[in-house]
């Protein structure tokens, strides 16, 4: 299939790349580079073996994306493109709706105007908020506690209107968890700007000497080593869900699907540190403190549909996965050069 991937520039999408470009499609990367790094296109291109197109600009602009489809009859696009750190979005909540909203907006009009009715959206697991009991499985009802998760809540409320209307629509709707790891070959990953606001790529910059110590917030949630749970799911599997899902899209009834993409348990901080330190050989820094305001005991997906429905199950343990972003970490400390 020919297949515009928004966002392709960054950690997720990236992956997704090669992993489409691998399965024999041919790719278009749209991104506007302001949470990727353009140095990550000749690394695709070293993996993938080949050209990669990729277009920089910010898809809320709708001329430029009214260009891109009346210049190509793509089949398929996987939406990636978006800001996505909970802590700014309640800083400048404006930026968020009006950023991944408009885009959203700009994309869905142009493949109605052109003929491409397949879409795969990257959701997350923000929509089920804090009310529901883990594990979360789709039929939960959505909310969210942040700006970035209202934006994928009614991102999905936008994309089921606009599916109403047209039963050409295929749209799939992932919601994914905590995305860690990185490709096997050390040369992509994820490279956050400023502070991780995530736990993984944390822990791997304390291990590369970056960051000072990890703080463990709360040991006294009702979990088995009182630090909280969360469902932590390789990238790589997580870019296999995305394929998976781009072909079920081909072959299902269903005008809107809508799939977890998770390990189906979680993990705690400490069991995420001990496998770290076994994955780096040294111990790491670490201190408890007390918990941050919002975080809750456990989270974790039901991603018995994506298996019944898609074939999909994620397969990388935690080892795998820490030892795949410490190799990441170790052969690129600073990230990716500017």
């Amino acid at each position: 299939m020919h297949v515009l991937v928004t966002g392709g520039a960054g950690y997720i999408g990236s992956h997704t790349v090669v992993q489409l470009k691998a399965a024999g499609h041919e790719v278009v990367v749209v991104d506007d580079f302001s949470n990727a790094k353009s140095t990550v296109v000749p690394r695709l291109e070293a993996l993938t073996g080949g050209r990669l197109e990729v277009h920089a600009f910010d898809l809320t602009d709708r001329d430029k994306v009214e260009a891109l489809f009346a210049e190509h009859k793509f089949d398929a696009v996987i939406h990636f493109a978006g800001r996505k750190a909970v802590g700014e979005s309640v800083e400048v909540p404006l930026e968020y709706y009006q950023t991944n909203l408009d885009s959203t907006f700009a994309l869905v009009r142009a493949m109605q105007r052109h003929g491409c009715f397949r879409l795969v959206f990257s959701s997350s697991a923000t929509v089920y908020g804090e009310s529901a009991t883990p594990p979360f499985t789709e039929d939960l009802p959505t909310s969210a506690t942040n700006p970035y998760g209202w934006t994928k809540v009614m991102i999905e409320q936008v994309l089921r209107d606009v599916a109403r209307t047209d039963d050409r629509w295929r749209i799939a709707l992932l919601r994914y968890f905590n995305p860690v790891g990185a490709h096997a070959s050390g040369t992509i990953g994820e490279d956050p700007a400023g502070i991780p606001n995530n736990l993984m790529p944390y822990i791997a910059q304390v291990a590369v000497g970056k960051l000072e110590k990890l703080s463990v917030f709360g040991d006294d949630y009702d979990t088995p080593d009182g630090t909280a749970l969360r469902d932590y799911i390789h990238v790589e599997d997580l870019a296999a869900g995305h394929l998976a899902a781009l072909t079920k899209l081909g072959s299902t009834d269903e005008v809107v699907s809508t799939w977890n993409l998770g390990t189906g348990h979680g993990t705690s901080v400490l069991e995420v540190l001990r496998a770290f330190e076994q994955a780096c050989g040294h111990e790491l820094p670490h201190e408890v403190v007390g918990r941050r305001p919002g975080d809750v005991a456990a989270s974790y997906a039901d991603a018995s549909r994506a298996e019944r429905e898609l074939g999909w199950k994620a397969t990388r343990t935690i080892e795998d996965m820490c030892v795949d972003q410490w190799r990441w970490q170790r052969d690129n400390p600073l990230g990716y050069p500017d």
